[in-house]
């Protein structure tokens, strides 16, 4: 009789720890599957984040390209005017949108972040003294950062440092070159068009 007793509760504290561990993972399974919809949920959220600090710098880069285009140059001072405080009143509203989004690295991630940097800052601050360098330059670097590279020499010191970095600073330094080289684009445009108009003007005083 005693030992049927024993033989029952060891029965019965086996029967008791099974299902125990059975909730167990089942509890676990719910997290687990809990936290991958979250990790689905921050990533979305970090794109969202990025496309948005994008189009922060593209309307930026806009209302600057209006300021500075020829059909603002065309029209009477004082519409010019007030264009030029409506473009003003967008850049301030624009500028207090603050967006960050941070990039984990590690240190050698860190450090080739740094050295892209340095490269790319020592040839803008020597733009304005030689565009067309400067420019030649600017595109051997974004041609590092290309899958279809175009007809221009690549920077292979630079394009190993690329590589080094983090997926998201890849893309940020491209962008960065992108916008750069568009500016560089667009002040070459202005200058041109003003060049030609010093040119004009002779030749209009001189038929008065």
């Amino acid at each position: 009789m005693a030992q049927a007793k024993i033989h029952a509760k060891m029965n019965e504290a086996t029967c008791s720890k099974f299902s125990r561990t059975l909730s167990m993972a089942d509890r676990s399974g719910r997290l687990l599957e809990t936290l991958d919809q979250l990790e689905t949920r921050v990533e979305a959220l970090r794109e969202a984040a990025s496309a948005m600090e994008q189009e922060r710098e593209c309307i930026l880069e806009m209302i600057q390209s209006i300021q500075n285009s020829q059909e603002m140059r065309n029209i009477c001072a004082g519409e010019r005017e007030e264009l030029n405080l409506t473009a003003n009143r967008l850049m301030g509203r624009t500028l207090t949108v603050e967006i960050s989004v941070g990039t984990i690295r590690n240190c050698q991630q860190e450090e080739a972040l740094s050295k892209a940097t340095s490269i790319i800052d020592e040839i803008v601050k020597k733009l304005m003294d030689d565009m067309d360098a400067s420019r030649n330059q600017l595109k051997a670097l974004y041609s590092a950062c290309v899958t279809e590279a175009p007809p221009v020499p690549i920077d292979q010191k630079f394009q190993a440092i690329v590589i080094s970095c983090a997926l998201e600073d890849q893309k940020k330094i491209k962008q960065r070159l992108e916008t750069l080289l568009r500016n560089i684009e667009n002040a070459e445009k202005n200058i041109k068009i003003m060049d030609h108009q010093k040119l004009e003007d002779p030749k209009a005083n001189g038929s008065q």
